[in-house]
């Protein structure tokens, strides 16, 4: 048998392995950005209609009627729940009408996927969290006439535009999302995210029009990559690898070890960020039951 050339084992990437104690940490991160622009909802909003309640380790969240936040994050990482908490936590959403959502990771105890299920939750759809170490190697992109920077105040409105039309034009390739959101609702949503701390926004622009736009946040050395979007007539110039590519640096100079971001299985999105050396780390399996 041959040898392996040394040239090449040295050059290869080893891909980001994730445990349970990393796949709890970025779980955590995620529930933090769900309670804090939750809460941010109903301070828009005026009303205390919402709530946030803590559940095993994780957290249920409702902000408003339709809201992408509106789910039960990280469940699993503090223990299973038990029927009381779940009573709980079912009767306050059938409080305002609506069913239960739950995102339930698969490195969690697989007994707590067949306690849900026997309480009558069904599979509805699963998403993948990816990863990529920041190791400093990373360097900002530059494609000919585009310019990343951070998003200005008095641009906020147009870049919300930009990101809830990104959102409307869904990826054809892959596993389609089970969620569609009303357009006002998602820029309240978009809004209150954006207003959670630690998160930065970026604009995008090609020959001086803004052309893209996506975010950061930063929590306990995660980069969260928020939805990045690009207007259609500006697509393929390379937008999202620059998008990205500014994310990475900015990341690793506020002392974040690593980045993610959420995508649909085997969509363009999560191609995308795998040829920019995301590394697929763990499913998150979506589980609902109606009031």
């Amino acid at each position: 048998m041959s040898a392996v050339s040394p040239t090449l084992e040295t050059t290869r990437r080893t891909p980001l392995f994730c445990d349970v104690d990393l796949a709890a940490r970025i779980e955590q991160a995620e529930v933090r950005l769900i309670a804090e622009a939750s809460a941010a909802t109903r301070r828009r909003r005026g009303d205390a209609a919402g709530f946030v309640i803590p559940i095993a380790g994780g957290v249920a969240s409702f902000a408003e009627h339709d809201s992408p936040m509106n789910k039960v994050a990280g469940l699993g990482f503090g223990g299973g729940p038990n029927a009381a908490e779940l009573d709980e936590v079912e009767r306050a959403f059938a409080a305002h009408g609506v069913g239960v959502q739950i995102e339930l990771a698969h490195l969690v105890d697989p007994e707590i996927g067949v306690f849900l299920t026997e309480r009558g939750y069904r599979l509805v759809s699963f998403e993948n969290v990816l990863g990529c170490a920041l190791t400093g190697e990373h360097r900002e992109v530059t494609p000919a006439g585009v310019t990343i920077r951070a998003s200005r105040e008095d641009e906020f409105d147009a870049w919300l535009d930009v990101m809830a039309d990104g959102v409307a034009q869904p990826d054809t390739q892959g596993l389609p999302s089970h969620e569609e959101f009303p357009r006002d609702v998602l820029l309240g949503a978009m809004r209150d995210l954006a207003g959670a701390s630690g998160v930065r926004r970026y604009s995008a622009l090609r020959d001086g029009v803004l052309a893209g736009g996506g975010s950061l946040r930063i929590s306990d050395g995660v980069a969260q990559f928020g939805g990045a979007a690009t207007v259609p007539a500006h697509r393929r110039r390379g937008i999202q690898s620059a998008l990205v590519a500014a994310r990475f640096v900015d990341a690793t100079a506020a002392g974040c070890d690593i980045a993610v971001v959420t995508t649909q299985p085997g969509s363009r999105s999560q191609q995308n960020v795998q040829r920019q050396g995301f590394d697929l780390l763990y499913t998150r399996a979506v589980l609902t039951k109606q009031p």
